[in-house]
């Protein structure tokens, strides 16, 4: 297989992967959607780190331990599922809590910057950065579909981050489409009630992600 057709087949198995709702699309939109645009962002960028980490760990052959060694992954696994568990429930508190700010939330322009102290880009970085890295099971997607797609006698660590840079650009158009339907929104989002119901639905669907990885075989 040639490259460049190795290029195409791959862009094509991981366009289907980006398009299919899940974890990094709840992020992206709720980031989004309350206005924290620069965090929202970090999101994007940390998720697609994430993703060229474990490209590039996989082509140097260090994920294989994913599936070597069952107490590796195991321990990653527990430790994704509590983060997440961790994060959904922060966002179910919050909202069972309000902060004083969302009454005046409701008062503000929908043109005006709604970036906020509670974290900017670093921030949202961190959290999309953490997201992908402890989800065990995007390595396991590396380890058992990368090698398929490196040609025969291609450089195996060039060809596995070229091939990985794919799924981070399509990661990356896919999430300019979502982070701008969010900012369409924003206007009526800003609003407290419907912050309250985009961090519930969030926040369960984020415990309810936690707790799959967490009873998965």
């Amino acid at each position: 297989m040639e490259m460049t057709t190795a290029l195409w087949s791959f862009a094509l198995v991981v366009g289907l992967l980006t398009l299919t709702p899940g974890l990094d699309t709840a992020l992206i939109l709720r980031t989004s959607a309350l206005g924290h645009r620069r965090q929202a962002w970090g999101v994007v960028l940390g998720i697609q780190t994430g993703t060229l980490l474990w490209g590039a760990l996989t082509s140097a052959g260090v994920t294989a331990l994913l599936t070597a060694s069952q107490l590796g992954y195991e321990i990653l696994r527990w430790a994704g599922a509590a983060y997440l568990v961790w994060m959904g429930v922060g966002m179910l508190r919050s909202r069972a809590h309000p902060e004083p700010e969302d009454a005046a939330a409701a008062d503000t322009p929908a043109d005006t910057p709604a970036d906020t102290p509670t974290g900017g880009l670093a921030a949202g970085w961190r959290r999309g950065l953490l997201t992908n890295l402890l989800n065990p099971k995007v390595g396991v997607f590396y380890v058992a579909v990368l090698p398929q797609f490196i040609p025969a006698g291609a450089p195996h660590f060039a060809a596995g981050v070229a091939l990985t840079c794919v799924h981070v650009v399509e990661g990356l158009l896919w999430s300019t489409v979502l982070v701008g339907f969010a900012q369409a929104l924003r206007g009526w989002l800003r609003r407290p009630s419907a912050r309250r119901a985009m961090d519930r639905v969030t926040g369960l669907a984020v415990v309810g992600f936690g707790v799959r990885l967490a009873v998965s075989d």
